[in-house]
């Protein structure tokens, strides 16, 4: 049911796409399914967009599926960006960074006008932080940026066999989260971190929950 479930959200979020938009693509397994649909459009539509991915495999992807491609070099103002997401609240305070793409993700997520999340049900919490918190950090900090980590109240593993398309590594941090704003400017404070997981800055305008068939919107 979680595919079936992602697959409803991600075609619903392309419904959002218009004629002559610049679109930014995030990460995952949910916004494959969006991309697919974008594709589907721009072949049977028309319709003339130039997108902005957030990582290598999503840019493997939408080039295949022959959707035109640029940078935030040659697009600064981004009208849609669709992306999923590990965990979502109530108040649309996010939890992303699992795929690692996190940081490219927020800077395009922040250039957009707005912004969509796709998820399955099992995404939608009561209070983030199940998930770890992936931190992406400069390796000659690793021992500080863990240290701080810990002074804060975070319990951070670095990824294995893991580096970012920054070239990067990762803390997956997990944390008691009772104010998701402030932990991610904590977070953000200490020398050598680049960017954090939690999306509480930039929230997204919509969520789109897919549940089998059927989906519902929830807005900010």
């Amino acid at each position: 049911m979680n595919e079936e479930s992602k697959k409803t959200a991600g075609k619903r979020s392309a419904l959002f796409v218009e004629d002559g938009m610049v679109l930014g693509l995030g990460t995952g397994s949910t916004v494959r399914y969006a991309i697919e649909a974008i594709a589907g459009r721009i072949r049977d539509e028309g319709l003339d967009v130039v997108a902005l991915p957030t990582s290598k495999p999503t840019e493997e992807l939408a080039s295949s599926l022959n959707i035109k491609l640029s940078s935030l070099i040659e697009y600064s103002d981004i009208d849609l960006c669709i992306d999923g997401a590990d965990e979502v609240d109530k108040e649309l305070n996010l939890i992303k960074g699992g795929g690692g793409a996190h940081t490219r993700e927020k800077i395009i997520a922040s250039a957009s006008k707005e912004f969509i999340v796709v998820v399955d049900e099992s995404k939608m919490v009561d209070r983030i932080g199940g998930f770890p918190v992936a931190v992406e950090f400069l390796g000659f900090g690793k021992r500080l940026v863990a240290n701080q980590l810990r002074r804060i109240g975070g319990d951070p593993i670095c990824r294995k066999n893991f580096k970012t398309d920054n070239g990067n590594l990762i803390f997956d941090t997990k944390f008691y989260i009772d104010d998701p704003l402030s932990l991610e400017d904590r977070i953000n404070s200490i020398p050598g971190v680049l960017e954090n997981g939690i999306f509480s800055r930039r929230r997204p305008e919509r969520v789109i929950v897919g549940r089998g068939e059927r989906y519902r919107v929830i807005e900010k």
